[in-house]
């Protein structure tokens, strides 16, 4: 057990004992000298805290330090009452502070509570509260900033975990402050409580089993029940402070509360003078006491004096310094490397588009960015860069650009009170508006008014409102060049969170069979095709297998494809469906065969451009028909030219999808029809 859990148990048992055995005067003179040491520990504590949350353990050491003083009022209620005898320290704050007098004592014992009660307690109870729901009501807006930030690249993910995690902490420690500033509140009633019962009680001790004259035992008493009162309201009074400070804190993070509060009342040398006037004025003119006013408002004037010029002195100096500061970033070399830098991805826009951006003019165009980078991270398996969002004016106010790398890859338009609406192809029945393309798939589609929705809605017509649109354009150009955003460090980080719990794999396999840099172009390969590599650790268990044989990349990947059969199927092939696709003649795949070269680069295909281009046309052919039918475009092929076959096509026909009779499942059914041949 660690020292410090044996002390805060030692102190609860503590006051939990006060309550039941009875404890020597002496003793009791040592436990009220911590308690106003703790008392004065918290008070300093809360006011020269930088941030509320290096005191956030405060709503537990309210009730803490509750229970030991009234532990500690229980103790000393029962020796006033039976041997009159309650301490030293008792009995002192009722001479001393009271003046040896129960009337003064009483008044002052008085003065304290209705400091606590109507003071600090109501308002530190009512602070405590709209904080707590001011605090949890901005809560969403918090983290939509921090959402914000760092899709900007303002943070780090780091960054941003940090102030998710102080966000949600600042909203526990204020909902606990809520309900504990009610052990405050509760603590001073019964210390009224208290000392009225030991008042009572022991005057009718005094009188009863003492034989004292009344006066005698009301002037004994009334003094022990007051000092009773004090030496508890004290302590109680400055966790009280403590608690109206921590609730009323609005310290910079780097500031203490003690400095911004001297820089805010006394850094103006123009306030002061003109304070140190009045004083003056006041003391000459009026009947009081010139000795008093005149000095005090001399010394202010000089005060101010002192402070104008060193605000002067400030001033120049931050103006030097600036400079200094422009002319060294003017000389920096690192000035042009900054300039260096590429985003992996931006989107860039016109001036009218800049409300969808703007969170306070309700745009929810950060939102959606980033539940596109959750979304691909679902389906792919791959982490997308920060997406930069940034305003061109020299852009046209309608217009965006999603940019790779630093170059222009996709460009759109859009109106900004408007719908897009798409005819799906079964709406007989038009809508008129502003005739346009959809920018993902260039489809056609027209402009619509807010007026119109509902009724192209009921006609059949797709709608999409302007965010959809953009973000749709950015997650399809995404997915396009996904294979791009995949470095090498991308790839340590995924197999780093993979050796966790597969330690033996990653220790076999790399650096002893693969480097990096080769595991990255398998699996840029696979991104390439659109095929998720979220199942990585079949990757690489397929990958380990394989290569003791081959090195090469490309090999490794058709692999890695056949392994990822039951994905692929699922991805192509719906399961219960009769799925239609095109086979390859096995004359051209011949053909394809012969043509390879092998290299120490790897291997790549020697076809003549009259060749290719008869296999290209072919294609083209048989995916017209599956277009026609509304399918898929499927190729199906061996697997020793699939690889090949794609690279072919690959730079004509895009959105081909070529797979192997061996990346699919043997329970699916396929119907052929067409064949590529020449």
């Amino acid at each position: 057990m660690k020292k410090s859990d044996l002390g805060i148990g030692l102190y609860v048992l503590s006051a939990i004992i006060f309550l039941i055995v009875p404890m020597p005067s002496f003793l009791l003179d040592f436990l009220l000298a911590i308690n106003i040491s703790v008392a004065l520990i918290i008070l300093f504590n809360a006011l020269y805290a930088v941030d509320i949350l290096q005191m956030s353990s405060f709503p537990t050491v309210l009730l803490l330090t509750t229970i030991f003083r009234i532990g500690l009022n229980t103790s000393s209620t029962r020796l006033i009452l039976t041997t009159g005898d309650p301490g030293k320290v008792v009995l002192t704050f009722g001479e001393f502070v009271g003046q040896d007098d129960p009337v003064v004592g009483v008044v002052v014992f008085i003065i304290i509570l209705i400091v606590q009660f109507m003071v600090i307690n109501k308002g530190s109870e009512r602070v405590a509260e709209v904080t707590a729901r001011f605090t949890l009501d901005a809560m969403p807006g918090k983290q939509m900033a921090i959402d914000a930030d760092l899709n900007t690249g303002a943070i780090t993910d780091a960054q941003a975990k940090e102030r998710r995690e102080k966000i949600q902490a600042e909203s526990t420690f204020f909902g606990a402050m809520d309900g504990a500033v009610k052990y405050v509140k509760g603590d001073a009633t019964a210390g009224l409580i208290i000392t009225m019962v030991n008042i009572i009680g022991g005057i009718l001790m005094g009188v009863m089993r003492e034989g004292l004259p009344i006066t005698e035992a009301l002037n004994k008493y009334v003094i022990l029940a007051i000092g009773d009162g004090l030496v508890s309201a004290i302590p109680s009074v400055l966790i009280s402070l403590a608690t109206g400070i921590l609730v009323t804190k609005a310290a910079k993070e780097d500031e203490d509360m003690s400095g911004m509060v001297f820089s805010q009342l006394f850094e103006s040398g123009k306030v002061l003078t003109i304070v140190g006037c009045v004083l003056i004025f006041l003391g000459i003119v009026t009947p009081l006491p010139i000795y008093v006013f005149v000095p005090f408002g001399v010394a202010l004037l000089i005060l101010g004096r002192g402070m104008t010029q060193r605000q002067a002195v400030k001033s120049i100096e931050e103006e030097v310094s600036t400079a200094e500061t422009d002319a060294e970033e003017i000389r920096k070399p690192e000035n042009v490397t900054a300039l260096l830098q590429v985003d992996p991805i931006e989107l860039e826009f016109g001036y009218g588009i800049i409300p969808l951006a703007d969170v306070s003019q309700g745009g929810d165009l950060l939102d959606r960015v980033v539940m596109i980078r959750r979304q691909i991270a679902l389906e792919l398996g791959t982490v997308v860069p920060i997406i930069r969002l940034r305003d061109n004016i020299q852009l046209n106010p309608n217009q965006y650009i999603i940019k790779i790398k630093g170059v222009q890859v996709s460009e759109g338009e859009i109106l900004f009170d408007h719908y897009m609406a798409m005819n799906p192809g079964i709406v007989e029945e038009e809508i008129s508006g502003i005739p346009t393309f959809e920018p993902s798939f260039h489809l056609p589609a027209i402009w619509i008014t807010e007026a119109q929705r509902e009724k192209a809605e009921t006609l059949g017509y797709t709608v999409v409102d302007p965010p959809s649109i953009i973000a749709t354009h950015l997650t399809e150009i995404i997915r396009t060049h996904i294979d791009e955003f995949l470095t090498r460090q991308d790839v340590s980080n995924l197999i780093n969170n993979l050796k966790e719990n597969n330690t033996t794999l990653i220790d076999e396999l790399v650096p002893k069979l693969l480097s990096i840099g080769e595991i990255q172009k398998v699996l840029q390969n696979l991104l390439r095709e659109g095929i998720s590599i979220r199942d990585l650790l079949t990757i690489l268990e397929t990958l380990a297998d394989h290569a003791t044989i081959t090195r090469d990349t490309d090999v490794l990947t058709e692999y890695a494809r056949q392994s990822l059969k039951r994905a692929i199927t699922s991805k192509y092939f719906p399961a219960g469906e009769m799925t239609s696709v095109v086979t390859l003649d096995p004359a051209v795949e011949q053909e394809i065969m012969n043509s390879v070269k092998q290299t120490e680069q790897g291997a790549y295909i020697s076809l003549e451009p009259e060749k290719s281009q008869k296999i290209i046309k072919a294609t083209e052919e048989e995916m017209s028909k599956l277009e026609n039918m509304g399918k898929n475009p499927i190729i199906v092929t061996s697997p020793i030219v699939r690889m090949y076959y794609k690279r072919l096509t690959q730079d004509y026909l895009k959105d081909l999808i070529v797979v192997s009779y061996n990346e699919i499942e043997s329970n699916v059914e396929l119907q052929s029809v067409g064949m590529v041949s020449i």
